[in-house]
């Protein structure tokens, strides 16, 4: 047992582990009637908890030094907002039949996400990239995620295709993301010392949220019969495509920042903040925009994504970090 334990700590992380665990304990233990409502109520409040800190934690100042960068930031913009959803819509065709109808609707729903903050941050200060843009470019996602999210799901997706009303998602997700995001930031001027000296404990608010979502939501979901639809065959040819966009994606967005001249920092924030989909996010939210029992299969694919994203970006980090430092120019 302890020789299985090394070897899957050498693929996945403690709190991935912990992930898998808590999926495991969804599907033999799910949530249902009155436990159900408590961990609904109880994942919604720590989801307003999460989202007030994160806003707590930005500063006006990072905002501001970041937002010069507008190339850079109009790059990254495009590689998450338009083409991952092209790049989906596109492979449509191929895609629908391979996975079928619940995890091609996750697929989707993973190309309209934002991108990530946390991970995209500490990969390109890993990799000795431009930071300070990448923490406006990888908050300023997150935030616009909120609003643009719903509509390009929207116009992805079918009305049919189990998501809520585009008006009715937006204020839902306005109130129970943004709202607590504003009123986190508009907090600093009183908490923000104590934000700055207690990270530790947000972090470990942070993956507790996303631990509730994912037990509430696979609950809900194998109630449903999610693992009766979705067989071992899809999850296999999930993890094989997932691999493939990341690997297309990861390609298009280095081509893309030499392409337009951009130096060896701004290129690796590009790679690390275009690349990626935010799974704090995208779990909450899509929370808000499906209905019932499809909230499993439409986070599945994003959950599959992160990990492999996590993964590939650690090595990519490190190879970008063994670089030799620029010489400075003679005076």
């Amino acid at each position: 047992m302890s020789v299985f334990y090394a070897r899957m700590r050498m693929v996945f992380d403690n709190y991935t582990l912990i992930i898998i665990a808590v999926i495991l304990a969804a599907s033999y233990v799910p949530a249902q009637g009155s436990g159900e409502v408590f961990f609904k109520w109880l994942t919604t409040a720590a989801i307003a908890l999460l989202f007030f800190l994160h806003g707590a934690k930005l500063s006006r100042q990072a905002i501001i030094a970041g937002a010069l960068h507008w190339r850079l930031h109009l790059l990254i913009f495009g590689c998450t907002f338009i083409m991952f959803p092209l790049l989906m819509v596109a492979l449509t065709p191929a895609l629908k039949p391979l996975l079928g109808e619940q995890l091609w609707v996750g697929m989707l729903y993973l190309a309209a996400l934002p991108g990530t903050v946390q991970s995209a941050i500490a990969f390109t200060s890993m990799a000795r990239g431009n930071v300070p843009a990448a923490v406006c470019a990888a908050s300023a996602s997150s935030l616009v995620g909120i609003l643009v999210t719903p509509i390009l799901v929207k116009l992805m997706l079918d009305a049919d295709a189990g998501t809520t009303g585009m008006l009715d998602a937006v204020i839902k997700i306005s109130l129970q993301l943004l709202l607590p995001f504003i009123l986190g930031h508009y907090s600093r001027r009183w908490i923000a010392g104590w934000v700055d000296n207690n990270r530790t404990l947000i972090r470990y608010v942070d993956q507790s949220s996303i631990l509730l979502v994912v037990y509430t939501a696979f609950s809900s979901a194998v109630v449903g019969g999610l693992w009766y639809t979705v067989p071992p065959k899809a999850l296999i040819m999930l993890t094989v495509v997932c691999c493939a966009l990341l690997a297309l994606v990861l390609m298009i967005t280095t081509w893309a920042s030499r392409l337009l001249n951009f130096n060896k920092e701004d290129e690796i924030t590009i790679v690390f903040c275009g690349s990626k989909k935010s799974m704090a996010t995208g779990v909450p939210m899509a929370q808000v925009l499906f209905a019932g029992g499809a909230v499993g299969p439409a986070i599945l694919p994003l959950m599959v994504f992160h990990q492999i994203q996590l993964m590939v970006c650690a090595v990519m980090a490190q190879n970008y970090a063994k670089r030799a430092e620029p010489v400075p120019e003679a005076a």
